[in-house]
């Protein structure tokens, strides 16, 4: 899981290159999709016996031609902790669907991914509901819903403001369900020109 974040927060950068080349070479009504890149601080609400987590959080975004004033596309990122608390750790790799709206400097958007996360239970382990056992960590489905706000700065640069309502699968609770809540401060790099830029940022 920590080789699959640095290697999602690596892939981000390398595009940084390659992308600016190509939105140079490419006239901007001609372009199929646009691309953008995000990292930040996030903060975890993980769910369990009032754990939280410090961590951060890195992606992308591949975006399509508008529908009815919605932008879709679609989006990967990875949240990894680096301060566990003193519970349980949480980190994943997501993917799925992102509808935004434009108006103006205001971007706010819907999403629902879903991938694979793990649960590191910290200070020996954390025992399951009948207390026979201990678990050191579980490996399960990840579903998230969520949403947020990207507001631009520049034509490149935006501040992003999101938060996910996120499902693991786990051993050591009654339901076999466990809810955390991160939220993420960051920023955006959005690469090349808007592929359809509202009136506001047109001026």
């Amino acid at each position: 899981m920590k080789t699959a974040v640095r290697a999602l927060t690596l892939l981000c950068f390398a595009l940084v290159p390659s992308s600016l080349v190509h939105s140079q070479a490419m006239p901007t009504a001609s372009r199929p999709f646009t691309l953008s890149a995000f990292g930040g601080a996030t903060g975890t609400y993980t769910g369990l016996n009032g754990g939280k987590n410090l961590g951060i959080t890195a992606g992308g975004d591949i975006g399509f031609k508008p529908f009815h004033s919605f932008y879709p596309s679609v989006e990967v990122r990875g949240t990894y902790p680096i301060d566990d608390g003193n519970i349980a750790s949480q980190k994943n790799i997501l993917f799925g669907g992102k509808v935004e709206r434009y108006f103006g400097y205001f971007h706010p958007y819907v999403d629902f991914l879903y991938g694979r996360g793990k649960i590191d239970y910290l200070h020996g382990g954390y025992p399951n509901p009948d207390g026979t056992l201990l678990y050191l960590d579980s490996i399960s489905n990840v579903f998230s819903a969520g949403g947020g706000l990207d507001f631009t700065l520049t034509d490149h640069f935006a501040l992003k403001f999101d938060g996910q309502f996120q499902r693991y699968g786990t051993p050591v609770t009654t339901s076999g369900s466990l809810y955390s809540k991160p939220f993420t401060i960051g920023v955006v790099y959005r690469f090349g020109a808007p592929l359809f830029p509202s009136k506001a940022e047109i001026h």
